[in-house]
């Protein structure tokens, strides 16, 4: 069974005020710190630091099954550059929606625990009231970060060849040598080679004959 729901948690929200009456709706403005695990993003790459401010503009509208949550969290994410490998800060802004369902009441009007069947149609079951928003603020942060940041744009990145980047020397460059052109330098060279061997050898039978 799953721990019980802590009103004194940022994340936790009560909609008592709501009282179960459709159309109620309530309006909710708080900042929070960023949870520290898991990673409040795209690990390794970019997401926002532990205890970081997020803020976040709630609506709640009681509706039959439950209570309907849309809401926008805002926040300063930090990573690195794909391209440069730099480190970046970027402005993030997360759209949410959710249902918070009100749990099932049997014949006697007692709560009754949402199960398995439940929990396989992806339903968020109200707790005494209380809904955790964390699960549902956390994918929303990170479908809403990019998967490969960048610095700006037009970022240059590094140089393939010794990682200097290129922001910083817009004009550097290699000599590029063709493959093909240094596979027949190659074989030329060992031609030239041989040669001299051959006339070294030449030169050398001159001299025995001259010698006789």
């Amino acid at each position: 069974m799953n721990a019980r729901l802590d009103h004194r948690n940022p994340l936790v929200f009560d909609t008592h005020e709501l009282g179960r009456r459709p159309g109620a709706l309530q309006r909710i403005s708080r900042s929070v710190e960023a949870p520290s695990a898991p990673v409040f993003g795209i690990e390794e790459v970019i997401g926002v630091p532990a205890g970081t401010p997020v803020e976040l503009e709630l609506r709640l509208e009681s509706v039959m099954e439950g209570v309907l949550v849309t809401g926008t969290a805002r926040a300063a994410a930090e990573g690195e550059c794909v391209r440069c490998l730099e480190p970046l800060r970027q402005e993030v802004a997360a759209d949410f929606q959710e249902m918070f369902s009100y749990p099932d009441a049997d014949d006697r009007g007692r709560t009754a625990e949402p199960g398995d069947d439940a929990e396989d149609e992806g339903m968020i079951f109200l707790e005494d009231g209380l809904f955790d928003l964390e699960p549902v603020l956390r994918d929303a942060v990170v479908l809403a970060l990019p998967m490969q940041p960048v610095c700006r744009e037009d970022c240059a990145g590094l140089c393939p060849d010794c990682g200097i980047r290129l922001d910083e020397e817009p004009d550097h460059h290699h000599d590029a040598v063709d493959i093909r052109w240094a596979a027949l330098q190659g074989l030329a060279g060992s031609l030239g080679t041989g040669e001299k061997d051959n006339m070294g050898g030449a030169e050398a039978g001159v001299d025995e004959k001259q010698e006789k």
